[in-house]
């Protein structure tokens, strides 16, 4: 991708004192499941790698290839498929019984490893004197869940990773599906966890999660798919992330109205079934705290009483290693001027969205 110089404006505004000490420029779009955007603050063509955020397009083949029936798997097994999870023992509980029951192991997970995110859980390995392993790292429920559709495909889960082997060409084409539009090789990249990255316009990614979260654009097997999955996700928010952080607060607090996911570098998404419409966020310098209060802006904006929900990432207090408030996190002029005048459209008849 060819290097442009940024007219994003800054959507969020770290203040200390009186002054403005940082800001997080970025972009914003919101579109319903044709690409009709409702809001488009900043580039939102310019082509983003959303990162962990597609997680739950990824795990379609899970469902859509049968291995979630054949194998028994239950809305645990699901939910951590379409994880970012903190690598607590819950989570890498989920997983192991993902892989068991698909009958592989841990060995033949592809996704490298890291420290677990949850510092419970770091601690836990470095009290044990024990190394991290790939099933610690956030991506490997992902991970089993590709390995499970290749045992049920037929494919050999050799290479699982790759982009030239047919499941990563099978996720591309869901992905290119959902977010109706071709995805150009160029640019493709590889993700922190080795699978395949594909950049895209932000305004085709919110088209994207607003398909993902209501079915709707989709044919009727992956509208099933897709929907069983978020349903997983709505049963299980602890699995998606990890006690206090934002995907499992949210989706704690406001589902079935709102499905959230974030991805590495400052990609924040969400999904709001009874409305139909799907949002997307970027932030320039890949802050999750400017993309998570970017993200709980729009959806307050939208959805009324999700202001009260989130309230505790709204509050925006910045406090001292004393819990002295020192400052405070808001959303920037453009971004508030922006939801002021935003329309959300008419508000779909199923508001649950799960079917």
């Amino acid at each position: 991708m060819s290097e442009t110089k940024s007219t994003n404006p800054a959507l969020v505004e770290v203040i200390r004192g009186s002054l403005v000490e940082s800001r997080h420029f970025g972009a914003i779009a919101v579109a319903d499941v044709d690409g009709r955007l409702v809001l488009a603050l900043g580039d939102v063509q310019r082509p983003v790698f959303p990162r962990s955020a597609v997680k739950a397009m990824q795990a379609i083949p899970l469902v859509e290839s049968g291995a979630a029936d054949a194998f028994g798997l239950g809305e645990a097994e699901l939910a951590v498929a379409c994880a970012s999870h903190s690598g607590d023992h819950v989570h890498i509980e989920a997983v192991q019984s993902l892989l068991a029951k698909a009958g592989l192991d841990e060995s033949q997970l592809a996704c490298g490893a890291h420290w677990p995110v949850s510092e419970t859980a770091t601690r836990e390995l470095m009290q044990a004197r024990r190394r991290p392993q790939a099933i610690h790292n956030n991506c490997s429920g992902k991970h089993a869940g590709m390995l499970a559709a290749c045992v049920q495909l037929g494919l050999d889960p050799k290479g699982y990773e790759r982009p030239d082997h047919r499941l990563q060409i099978m996720i591309a084409g869901i992905i290119s599906e959902t977010c109706g539009g071709e995805l150009d090789r160029p640019h493709m990249g590889i993700d922190g966890c080795s699978v395949p990255t594909w950049a895209l316009p932000l305004g085709a990614l919110a088209q994207g999660f607003a398909r993902l979260g209501t079915g709707d654009g989709l044919s009727d097997a992956r509208a099933r798919a897709a929907m069983r999955l978020v349903g997983a996700c709505f049963a299980s928010p602890v699995l998606v992330a990890g006690e206090g952080r934002f995907d499992t607060v949210a989706i704690s607090a406001l589902a079935p109205a709102v499905f959230t996911k974030g991805g590495a570098e400052g990609v924040h998404c969400a999904s709001l079934p009874g409305l139909g419409l799907g949002i997307a966020v970027k932030v320039e310098d890949g802050a999750k705290r400017g993309a998570e209060r970017a993200l709980a802006e729009v959806i307050a904006a939208l959805l009324p009483e999700a202001r009260f929900a989130l309230a505790d990432q709204l509050e925006g207090e910045s406090l001292n290693w004393r819990s002295t408030v020192v400052g405070r996190i808001a959303a920037g002029a453009d971004l508030k001027r922006a939801l002021a005048g935003m329309e959300a459209g008419p508000r779909r008849q199923d508001e649950s969205a799960v079917r």
